[in-house]
């Protein structure tokens, strides 16, 4: 990652500006993607930190000011405060220019807004929170509902623990499981104020972790997590491998069970299929509630579009919209950014935002994403993680060892195809498209009521869209 310029007049040592972009950074790629990072925050520089506590951060054009300004000034100074409370207002300004006392002012009392929005939700001790990432802003579909569900009945519960407990929330990146944590954390403390609300990835955890051994201060790391109400870990996969941290999370968890309080972790895959990670951990991990998160569906994308749009007061073709939800298909954080992307490019040069221009666009990010699936595809990857011959997919054997393999495989033939009904039938041993038909209705409805089989179906979609 690019390193931004030096400070003027730094009142620090130069490595601490070094380590606080780094960090600052790193949060904004977990959140808005290596794409968006990219196109907009590479940009920045360091221009100065004044002597009243303003960081000045400079832009190479009005309009990237104006559109970070607009989008993510409140994200990315909650950020710096974060990790330098020095840090008393942030201004961003394009290149040779210099703010005005007003335009200080103004950003001050934006600054402190946010530093009391702060003080409810969270106290020095626990992690950034995105404001956007509330129940409120979150888009219900089949994939999520559980998951949803499963994070309001712990927010809303008016004693800190539930039977949910531990919530264990699992899925692929950027399908929105640290949404729902963030969601959490907000909403109980609206809830609640006096609840003590903690919320940390697992790798601030393991820093944070070995910080206090090398400071001779573990007493106290043990005193801060084990006090709190409710304890939510993000990316538990982190710790795979780390022996140390493995043993001082298992000791915590334990405390904030035994104590009755709230644990809420998330992860890229289930209790289960976690690697290099003790067999007690696991086996704890799953007491609770698991909860995945699955991969959206095209209907689920175009909601979250239009509720992106909504909160932007921007209007855009529904064919656009049909058309993002149909080609970025990845994650919920591509998809977003996808969309911003477009909205800006027509924005930066005034063009009217239509499928044409929205093609042009986004051409190399389609091309990188995009992966022809075939039916052939589908009916080799199936036929190989259920062990049966690829030629009895297109056979009339009716034996429950074969049907129902071929059934998911007419299924993912027809979510991940373009092809007709009739044009899958013909490729299984020219089948009826009612048969077809029957068998995607079927799938869906063992998908709905059992968790093992749709989390079967799941996996064969990500392994085939990998």
């Amino acid at each position: 990652m690019k390193q931004l310029e030096q400070f003027a007049n730094m009142s620090k040592d130069d490595k601490y500006y070094d380590q606080l972009w780094v960090d600052v950074s790193r949060d904004l790629v977990s959140h808005y993607g290596e794409a968006l990072f990219k196109n907009w925050f590479s940009k920045i520089n360091f221009c100065e930190k004044t002597k009243n506590g303003t960081l000045i951060l400079s832009v190479p054009s009005n309009f990237i000011r104006d559109w970070i300004k607009s989008n993510y000034f409140d994200t990315i100074a909650k950020l710096f405060i974060h990790y330098d409370p020095e840090i008393k207002s942030l201004d961003i300004i394009t290149k040779d220019i210099i703010p005005t006392v007003n335009a200080l002012q103004k950003d001050l009392a934006k600054i402190e807004s946010i530093n009391s929005v702060n003080s409810e939700i969270e106290n020095s001790t626990t992690a950034f929170l995105d404001q956007r990432f509330t129940f409120e802003n979150f888009v219900i579909g089949s994939p999520n509902e559980l998951a949803y569900a499963a994070a309001l009945a712990v927010a809303e519960a008016k004693k800190a623990v539930t039977k949910s407990n531990p919530l264990f929330l699992y899925g692929g990146v950027g399908l929105g499981k640290t949404h729902l944590m963030h969601a959490i954390a907000w909403h109980s403390r609206k809830k609640n104020p006096k609840r003590k609300v903690l919320y940390m990835s697992a790798e601030k955890f393991m820093y944070r972790f070995i910080k206090a051994l090398r400071s001779k201060d573990v007493m106290a790391f043990k005193e801060e997590f084990r006090s709190v109400d409710v304890l939510m870990i993000d990316d538990i996969q982190f710790i795979c491998g780390k022996d140390s941290t493995q043993e001082e999370f298992f000791h915590t968890f334990n405390a904030i069970i035994d104590n009755n309080k709230q644990m809420v972790i998330s992860c890229d895959r289930s209790p289960s299929d976690l690697d290099n990670i003790e067999d007690r951990i696991k086996s704890r991990l799953g007491w609770g509630l698991v909860a995945d998160v699955h991969s959206t569906t095209y209907e689920l994308r175009v909601g979250i579009l239009q509720s992106k749009l909504e909160q932007m007061n921007i209007q855009i073709a529904q064919n656009v919209i049909d058309f993002l939800a149909a080609k970025i298909t990845s994650n919920v954080r591509e998809l977003e950014g996808a969309l911003n992307k477009v909205i800006a490019h027509s924005t930066l040069i005034g063009r009217e935002i239509n499928l044409e221009s929205t093609q042009d666009i986004l051409r190399d990010l389609l091309r990188s994403n995009e992966r022809i699936i075939t039916i052939d595809d589908i009916q080799k990857k199936v036929a190989n993680y259920y062990n049966i011959k690829v030629l009895e997919m297109s056979s009339a054997r009716r034996v429950r060892a074969v049907v129902r393999p071929r059934q998911i495989a007419m299924y993912l033939s027809k979510i991940l195809t373009p092809k007709s009904l009739a044009d899958i039938g013909a490729k299984f041993g020219k089948k009826d498209h009612t048969t077809v038909m029957h068998a995607v209705k079927k799938v869906e409805q063992l998908m709905s009521s059992d968790s093992e089989f749709r989390e079967e179906v799941n996996l064969l979609t990500r392994m085939l869209q990998s």
